[in-house]
């Protein structure tokens, strides 16, 4: 009895990719969901603490801090799964060829 070990190879390959991004996902949303707690408590905090109007509690850089250091660590993570190659892989370059020779036959029929 032979089993063909490559496909179970693909498909725990795929399996693994898709918990990757399942796990990207998760970590996402809990980025946004702590983000926005995090936030409104800063901006209650001023504006009870430190007397500041909505405007400028808003305003506040304490109060985008964590979006911005965190956002950079699920800049990474995001890299991690789904790589460089989503910009300018080679599908991406004959796409925009295509695009861009569809976009000059269509001016020179005259259809703008």
């Amino acid at each position: 009895m032979e089993r063909d070990y490559t496909e179970e190879h693909k498909y725990l390959l795929a399996k693994k990719r898709v918990e990757k991004i399942k796990g990207f996902y998760w970590h996402l949303a809990a980025y946004v969901i702590v983000n926005i707690f995090i936030s409104v408590v800063i901006i209650i905090g001023l504006m009870n603490e430190d007397k500041l109007t909505f405007t400028k509690a808003i305003s506040s850089f304490e109060v985008y801090a964590t979006w911005i250091f965190w956002g950079i660590g699920m800049f990474f993570h995001w890299l991690g799964v789904f790589g460089t190659k989503t910009f300018f892989n080679k599908d991406w370059e004959q796409r925009k060829i295509q695009e861009y020779l569809d976009e000059l036959k269509k001016k020179e029929n005259g259809n703008f």
